[in-house]
């Protein structure tokens, strides 16, 4: 098992999770976080930090197309290990159906 961010962390991105990860296996990108599978303990203590709800375990059902975008984009997107403020219209997204396809950029962010 390994856990996974899904949709509603895209243009909400808030980094408290990434602050208490004891292996740091957050990567970031312009507008949403991915957990590296290879990398992600099974630890769970960045699952309740996530304001958004937006990470789940991959054993939930539905979570296969998610387990493969935060698979390809952790190898590409920097490593982030610092909580920093949430994206400016994160409230207001946070809940919104179809962010993916609306929303989701396959541009890094900084990292750390």
């Amino acid at each position: 098992m390994t856990y996974v961010v899904t949709d509603n962390c895209i243009r909400c991105k808030y980094t408290d999770c990434v602050e208490v990860c004891p292996v740091d296996c957050f990567y970031e990108g312009e507008n949403f976080l991915v957990i590296h599978p290879d990398e992600c303990i099974d630890c769970g203590v960045c699952e309740p930090e996530c304001p958004a709800e937006a990470i789940k375990p991959d054993t939930e059902p539905g979570l296969d197309k998610w387990l493969k975008i935060n698979t390809e984009f952790a190898s590409i997107w920097p490593n982030i290990t610092v909580k920093r403020d949430a994206l400016p219209e994160a409230k207001e997204m946070d809940g919104v159906e179809g962010k993916y396809e609306q929303y989701f950029s396959p541009n890094p962010g900084k990292g750390d």
